[in-house]
């Protein structure tokens, strides 16, 4: 009897081997509209150790193309955030990159302008050279596209959105919030002066960059490429000569 109900406690309880095998789910909710004290505190410590007069080095890189927007783009896809049109056919963008001194904290910056029937989008990351807790940080801006990059690039326009990427832990990130359905729009006044210096990091690296007169320039050069085909577009019927050209190996009665 002993043996028999220490059997059936053993079947009841499940093996730990499986309990181990199942996944963890964890999920991070971000308060981007209103992040706490500290986090507010990182955000501007990271701020200001973006240098205001850096030292490039003799490298640089300048990238442009057009894609799709059935997906995110491809160069959006590392700490960028740009918001592309869903119904729109496609967007030309602009990448300009360039390393900074070895003694600098950052290793990179790179700035992107994105361009699409709706909307213009900047976004600048700064990549850490040697990361510990802080990977990068990203600054962005936007606006609607009723004027021309030109014109966009010429003015500073406000940042709405920056986020920290952390090393092994969540994301930081304050973005301007607008009212909803569900309510008003949140006092973020204490959040502007964080606002301002990312528009003022954007407005100094825009320039030291070349954005105005480089990104301009190279989406003409891609509008002047022409836009593929549709991949649906139907292949036209074969004549008959062609028919018998692509086979010759075809028999007598074949080609009656």
């Amino acid at each position: 009897m002993l043996v028999s109900f220490a059997t059936a406690q053993q079947a009841a309880e499940p093996p730990a081997q499986k309990l181990q095998s199942q996944p963890q789910v964890k999920i991070n909710v971000l308060n981007v509209c209103t992040p706490s004290a500290d986090e507010r505190q990182q955000i501007a410590s990271a701020l200001s150790r973006i240098p205001k007069q850096p030292v490039f080095s003799p490298d640089f890189e300048v990238d442009r193309g057009r894609s799709t927007l059935d997906e995110q783009p491809g160069f959006l896809s590392v700490g960028e955030t740009a918001h592309v049109s869903a119904d729109s056919a496609t967007a030309t963008w602009v990448r300009i990159r360039r390393e900074f001194g070895v003694q600098a904290l950052f290793s990179t910056v790179q700035y992107s302008f994105s361009h699409d029937p709706r909307s213009m989008t900047e976004t600048i990351v700064f990549r850490v050279r040697d990361p510990k807790d802080l990977l990068e940080v990203s600054i962005e801006d936007s606006a609607s596209s009723v004027t021309t990059p030109a014109a966009m690039l010429g003015v500073n326009t406000p940042v709405s959105r920056i986020r920290l990427e952390r090393f092994g832990k969540s994301s930081i990130v304050l973005a301007r919030c607008e009212a909803s359905a569900t309510g008003p729009a949140p006092d973020q006044s204490v959040y502007e002066p964080l606002f301002q210096s990312g528009s003022s990091i954007v407005a100094n690296y825009r320039g030291l960059l070349s954005a105005p007169q480089i990104v301009p320039a190279e989406l003409a050069r891609v509008a002047g490429v022409p836009a593929a085909k549709s991949k649906t577009a139907k292949k036209p019927a074969l004549t008959k000569p062609e028919i018998q050209k692509a086979d010759p190996g075809a028999s007598a009665d074949d080609k009656k």
